[in-house]
């Protein structure tokens, strides 16, 4: 599981010319689920990104998390974070998940993610054609990946 995760003074998602889900200070997490990817990965990332300490406090030093800032989510699936490119020019997608396992996963990572940072998380929609906006605050942009934890 891959996240994009994005300190934004705000963000939001557009569907067919409808704004579905927008917040103002929090983070933007772009979120890629691949076919190896189970509960466990939802876990760690959760836990991670409820306590990233990546917002400023009084000093202008990236101290505080998003329960400090009274922050929020706004989640939107990526499965192109899991683009393969080392052949040809067009990219492969073939490490990311079908929607019949990544659907229950996106789902348990919106409702864990709000249980474990107990901050508002908000949704595009899976599959759907988004319009994404953003203000990166910083900017800053941190790049995780569950297989990757050491």
């Amino acid at each position: 599981m891959r996240v994009v995760a994005q300190r934004v003074s705000r963000a939001s998602v557009t569907i067919a010319d409808k704004v579905k889900s927008a917040i103002g200070l929090g983070m933007m997490i772009l979120l890629g689920i691949e076919e190896a990817d189970n509960e466990e990965d939802v876990e760690w990332l959760c836990g991670k990104l409820s306590k990233l300490r990546i917002f400023s406090d009084e000093q202008d030093a990236m101290n505080l998390d998003i329960n400090q800032v009274e922050g929020s989510f706004l989640v939107v699936s990526q499965f192109t974070l899991h683009a393969m490119t080392k052949k040809g020019n067009r990219p492969s997608f073939i490490r990311a998940a079908r929607p019949e396992h990544a659907i229950p996963l996106y789902e348990l990572f919106v409702k864990r993610l709000h249980e474990v940072s107990g901050r508002e998380v908000l949704t595009g929609e899976f599959g759907a054609m988004m319009d994404v906006e953003l203000i990166n605050d910083g900017p800053v942009t941190i790049i995780m990946d569950s297989k990757q934890r050491e």
